[in-house]
């Protein structure tokens, strides 16, 4: 081979190593954990399209790789290890269900401290840079903002005419505090994850279960129950996380154009998890208007000024004090924080 041959060969690789170097450097590819499809609406028309248009819509160069977890094999409850091991760089986080890795992030979502939209605002709000903290520190992740499924109310197969009338009954939950509630009302709790519930209520495994009605109309637990008691509980919080290493490898202004676009996916599903709401309750008692579900024929309960109370009574007499020894000893002084900045916002006595 002449050197002018051997020139071109070595100008040409020179040249296609430039270029791929230039490519790499300049687009990045972030996988995407996303919520369950099994949850609905949110995901389908928010989250999902969201991801999908992200980067045409900010001009970033990163290929975002979006999928939700049901199709990824991971369960709901190993979104933080799994964050942390690296294999993805953002993840639409599931609160609760990942709250025993991590008790600080039950803070924002205590039984009886946030049962509507607006409370829920202002007690995450209060509480999201210690939650972000934590996670950046245990888990090499930051934690962008949250959004909720809406309240988190009681579907039965069985009878209920208040909230007392669980008693003896089976009910699934998704954490700890829900569950030492549902103990302290007289249920049963069977922690389980969203995607079994719906087996779980036609074979008979649990008698109860605790979702927001556009979740349980989407999962068609509506066909499996009989009765709905519009009383939240807690808001069903989700994060978007992003792993410290992806954020890092974004400049100032790419950072600042990520946060932006998420805010404004928080904004808007803030305001479509309400209307979401509203509406399911219609769809699942077979009333009109019903836009966003499939209409089914559950009884809604009244909910009684004594179920509220009972409800709202719970942060003093039970979530707060089982979620306050379990916090605090993998994070020192974590209750004494959420007082000072929660516990006003929740009414705490």
């Amino acid at each position: 081979m002449s050197f002018c041959t051997r020139l071109g060969a070595l100008l040409a690789l020179s040249t296609a190593l430039l270029f791929n170097a230039n490519v790499s450097a300049q687009e990045l590819k972030f996988k995407v954990i996303g919520q369950p499809l099994a949850t609905g609406n949110i995901q389908k028309n928010k989250e999902q399209p969201f991801f999908e248009s992200l980067a045409k819509n900010t001009g970033l160069p990163v290929v975002f790789e979006y999928k939700p977890i049901d199709t990824l094999g991971i369960k709901e409850t190993e979104q933080l290890r799994v964050m942390k091991s690296g294999l993805f760089e953002m993840v639409s986080l599931r609160v609760s269900q990942n709250s025993r890795d991590e008790p600080t992030l039950l803070g924002m979502d205590l039984v009886g401290a946030s049962p509507d939209y607006a409370s829920g605002r202002k007690i995450s709000d209060a509480w999201l840079s210690t939650v972000d903290e934590r996670l950046q520190k245990q888990f090499n992740m930051k934690l962008l903002g949250v959004w909720p499924f809406g309240p988190q109310m009681l579907f039965c197969k069985k009878t209920i005419g208040k909230i007392g009338d669980i008693k003896g009954m089976k009910v699934r939950v998704a954490d700890q505090g829900m569950a030492k509630f549902i103990e302290l009302i007289g249920g049963t709790p069977v922690p389980m994850a969203f995607g079994e519930v719906h087996q779980a209520l036609s074979l008979g495994v649990v008698d109860c279960a605790i979702t927001g009605p556009s979740s349980a109309n989407s999962a068609a637990w509506s066909e499996v129950t009989t009765h709905q008691l519009p009383l939240g509980f807690q808001l069903g919080y989700n994060g978007y996380g992003i792993s410290l290493k992806a954020w890092n490898q974004l400049k100032p202004d790419q950072q600042a154009t990520l946060k932006k676009a998420i805010d404004g996916l928080l904004d808007d599903i803030w305001a479509y998890s309400e209307l979401l709401f509203n509406d399911a309750l219609n769809c699942n008692a077979g009333k009109d208007p019903c836009t966003t579900g499939k209409k089914y024929n559950l009884v809604t309960v009244p909910v009684s000024a004594a179920d509220v109370e009972t409800v709202r009574g719970a942060v003093d007499k039970v979530s707060f004090p089982a979620w306050a020894e379990v916090c605090d000893k993998t994070n020192p002084g974590c209750s004494a924080a959420w007082k000072a900045k929660v516990g006003p916002l929740a009414g705490m006595k």
